[in-house]
């Protein structure tokens, strides 16, 4: 017997809640300043609750080939990778439309 999901009640193979939420984050990605002029790329907007932050910072640092790491509920990389993150997100199925990058 197929297990239900908790939330909306039905089979996992048709269970949409996962797309609902992907649907609801509004992500947010900018650039910090810090000591000495470096720059970090901030994401935040990405739910602790819903994802796991360190394995999602994990394809994002491989992705664009940096370091980086996740506390506070925001993801951050070293150096300016805005436009190469959103394209990472993209690709891991977040809407392109709930992806701000400034």
């Amino acid at each position: 017997m197929n297990e239900t999901c908790p939330v909306c009640g039905l089979p996992r193979d048709l269970c949409v809640c996962e797309a609902i939420d992907r649907e609801q984050q509004f992500i947010r990605i900018y650039i910090e300043k810090r000591k000495w002029g470096r720059e970090v790329t901030v994401i935040e907007g990405i739910s602790e609750k819903s994802y796991d932050l360190k394995s999602i910072a994990g394809k994002l640092k491989s992705a664009c080939a940096c370091g980086g790491t996740a506390k506070n509920g925001k993801i951050e990389l070293q150096g300016d990778h805005r436009h190469k993150a959103r394209e990472v997100l993209v690709e891991m199925g977040f809407p392109p439309e709930n992806i701000s990058v400034e």
